[in-house]
């Protein structure tokens, strides 16, 4: 039985011994370039088997285009920075706030952070190796490293000259726990969990109408302190309904909620002008913002599905709500802390978190004859993309990168890159159609220190845009920070005067969106600030290969917006993207559930080779089932290709192998079909590979080694290859020669393994040494293969 793990771990050795990938790329140094450029894999924990799928795409295409004779840099990345390894080291000391790590020590707390990047770089690197996957791995880039930092500096500055950064004050997506801002792009990564809540029919009386009540639904009542109006839709049908408990308005197809006699109909806008008495008038915070009932407001945004059709607003608690208190000059209650919690001058409510005061607000209503019912609501909410709590909505001061200045722009340098698959340009010109402008600051420590500094005095502030430009300005600090990182806690002591009043200022406490790091990429690990002469050598880059759901609004759209700004044009000619993993059954893998495969598993129990080819003859568009049931089927194909190996070394001897030529015309009909079948086969696959489509590529070469040399051919030619027929003999090895060159980017180890033992002295040290086999179109004879 063939052991693909035992050989796959013997050729490991053999290339490292024999410095196979050293002498690749001597023997392709300075001649033609292909730039690839690698999206960073988030060095944090060991690789999964999804890992493996985007790993094996990206060293096939760069395998195939060495074999061209492509000079190539060869460089992977790591992404470092930001929550996803907060969250983990967070874990590691069993901290649950930003208390335990200011109690902690913000310095002792970024040295943890970095040691954890530092190690699954490390165990990342093996894992990728161990998969077969060739790079310049001694000269990965770190997205935490000082020149990405700095490069991203220079970036700020730009936008800042250009008018595109600004502070903002707007309603965020908040995490409790991880007490930090939610941006846009990070709701959607970490997407919707179906979540039961407890949601609230409650009453709000109208001021000069006794005993008559708007009545309102919400699944947030922890927002209700904060309501200052409700909105209703000025065209839609609401009706007021007679009850035994008073009069009720609401929607007229909603009033099956409650029951009663509709007293009569009217459209929305004829409650404009009405006023209610609120919930909670007694609160302070209440007190100082409403001074005279709360307003009804016209919205065409309410919509008939849920609730009652009367909406409560509550501008400091929803996004909405605040564009709309915005428009109708609403005043705003702001409820909440960092924490969560409540601000003080909110009563019975002050301290405590938002998460945890349903029961209090229901007993305060029902004490108040306020509540008409509760019940639970399941629906789909929002939840933080690392820590899995869920979201509030909050107001808040971050900074921003203005979209519309770059949108139309960035839409036009969209269209030039080819999208592999097509929809890809349709998904990302959605995304920047409707993105809101970049939210790029963190309420955090690990992670890019963003370069703003902010003068309290006179409102003014600044962007520096060098290390170089920090020590010019600095006016304090800049002795303790000179050794180190551009990181907190460090980089916080240095100041610098305000260039509008001139009072000593500090930079602002926040860290950098981690998309801002990894879309650096194409300008910082290619020296642009640097070496420009060698950047415009590689950039830009003829492929970015990364799965696709969720990169259209993160990675892909990071280094084209970025790249928009430092050079008005796409950052890549084209971008390639995969589809997720699934286990067996067509489920999300989750270690939780117990279906996760890490890849260390996986490649221990079916080897490289197997998920390699498993992956190439996968299409990319969609979702690939992952599992060893599956994985048998492939390693079956792969035996068959061999087998045809193994019938050729037993039925031809060693010494009559190295006699063997490979530049001959056959005579015979079967070993005319077969070539002219290998011919068309080479020619297709390149086709196949110059579009990046691997998986006909992959397909079209399995059909050969499968259908026309094993069932068909070789069957028809044993007899043949038994006796003295040497013709024969040379096709057949013809034939393997040029099949694990077609199938040396795809199966790396199987490919090596044969092609050691076929060689000859004259022939290079290893297959990936070879060149890609180029097609004789005078050997394709396709009336014989029709007749065949």
């Amino acid at each position: 039985m063939y052991d693909f793990v035992k050989t796959e771990k013997e050729i490991l050795k053999f290339w490292e011994e024999n410095k196979i990938f050293e002498k690749l790329r001597e023997k392709n140094r300075g001649k033609k370039r292909w730039s690839f450029l690698d999206g960073p894999i988030t060095a944090n924990n060991p690789m999964g088997v999804h890992h493996a799928w985007g790993r094996t795409y990206k060293d096939l295409f760069q395998r195939y285009k060495a074999m061209q004779g492509f000079d190539q840099r060869f460089q992977n990345g790591f992404d470092c920075q930001g929550l996803w390894v907060e969250v983990e080291v967070e874990k590691e000391l069993g901290f649950t706030t930003k208390k335990d790590i200011e109690r902690y020590g913000i310095d002792k707390f970024i040295e943890k952070c970095k040691e954890r990047a530092e190690k699954y770089s490390k165990i990342q690197t093996e894992q990728s190796i161990r998969l077969g996957q060739w790079m310049d791995w001694p000269n990965s880039y770190y997205t935490m490293s000082d020149e990405n930092n700095y490069a991203i500096w220079s970036f700020l500055k730009k936008c800042y000259l250009n008018g595109y950064l600004y502070k903002g004050r707007d309603v965020v997506a908040w995490c409790p726990r991880c007490g930090t801002a939610i941006s846009q792009h990070e709701i959607l990564e970490g997407g919707y969990q179906e979540i039961t809540h407890q949601a609230i029919f409650f009453k709000l009386p109208l001021l000069d109408r006794k005993n008559t009540f708007f009545l309102v639904w919400t699944t947030t009542p922890w927002t209700l302190p904060a309501n200052v109006a409700v909105a209703v839709h000025p065209e839609l049908i609401y009706a007021e309904v007679e009850t035994d408990g008073g009069n009720y308005i609401l929607l007229k197809d909603k009033v099956d909620l409650i029951g009663g006699k509709i007293l009569k109909t009217f459209r929305g806008k004829e409650l404009e002008g009405l006023k209610y008495q609120g919930l909670f008038d007694e609160l302070p915070a209440v007190r100082e913002n409403i001074k005279d009932g709360y307003p009804v407001v016209m919205w065409d945004e309410v919509v008939v599905e849920e609730g009652t059709g009367i909406v409560h607003i509550a501008p400091g608690c929803g996004a909405e709500d605040f564009q709309l208190g915005k428009e109708k000059w609403l005043p705003v209650i702001d409820p909440t802390n960092e924490e969560s919690r409540y601000k003080t001058p909110f009563g019975f409510l002050s301290g405590k978190l938002v998460t945890e005061v349903n029961n209090l607000i229901f007993e305060n209503l029902k004490k108040k004859e306020r509540v008409f019912k509760i019940e639970d609501y399941k629906h789909n909410y929002p939840i933080c993309w690392r820590c899995d709590s869920q979201l509030i909505f909050r107001l808040v001061n971050e900074w921003y990168i203005s979209m519309d200045k770059i949108r139309r722009p960035l839409i036009e340098s969209a269209k030039k890159v080819d999208w592999l698959p097509s929809f890809g340009l349709d998904r990302e010109i959605d995304w920047l159609n409707n993105m809101r402008d970049w939210l790029i600051s963190k309420k955090r420590y690990w992670g890019l220190a963003l370069p703003i500094y902010e003068c309290f005095s006179c409102g003014y502030f600044t962007v520096v845009g060098s290390k170089e430009e920090l020590k010019e300005k600095a006016v304090e600090g800049w002795d303790e920070f000179e050794a180190h990182s551009p990181h907190r806690p460090w980089i916080d002591k240095v100041k610098i005067k305000c260039p509008k009043c001139g009072k000593v200022i500090s930079r602002i406490l926040d860290v950098g969106n981690p998309w801002l790091d990894a879309g650096m990429v194409p300008f910082s690990t290619m020296g642009y600030f640097k070496d420009k002469n060698f950047w415009k050598k590689w950039f830009p880059a003829e492929l970015v290969c990364e799965c696709f759901p969720g990169q259209f609004r993160n990675w892909f759209y990071a280094i084209l917006a970025m790249s928009q700004v430092l050079e008005n044009r796409p950052p890549v000619k084209t971008i390639f993207g995969h589809a997720l993993v699934f286990d067996e059954k067509g489920e999300e893998m989750h270690k939780s559930k117990g279906n996760a495969i890490w890849f260390d598993e996986a490649v221990e129990k079916i080897g490289a080779d197997v998920m390699r080819w498993m992956f190439s003859k996968q299409n990319p568009v969609f979702d690939l089932r992952f599992g060893y049931k599956v994985a048998q089927e492939h390693r079956g194909k792969l035996l068959n290709l061999l087998n045809i190996y193994t019938f050729l070394k037993t039925y031809v001897s060693q010494d009559d192998l190295v006699k063997l030529k490979t530049d001959f015309l056959p005579a015979n009909i079967l070993d005319k079909w077969v070539i002219s079948r290998l011919n068309n086969l080479i020619l297709k696959a390149t086709e196949c590979l110059d579009k990046y489509d691997v998986m006909e590529s992959s397909l079209r070469i399995e059909k050969f080694f499968y259908d026309d040399v094993s069932l068909w051919y070789l069957r028809r030619s044993r007899s043949r290859i038994h006796g003295e027929d040497k013709e024969a003999a040379q096709t057949l090895y013809l034939i393997l020669l040029a099949l694990l060159k077609l199938i040396a980017p795809f199966t790396p180890f199987l490919a090596e393994e044969m092609f050691l033992s076929l060689r000859t002295e004259k022939m290079p040290a290893s297959i990936h040494l070879e060149n890609w086999p180029k097609a004789n179109k005078k050997l394709i004879d396709a009336e014989l293969e029709a007749k065949m």
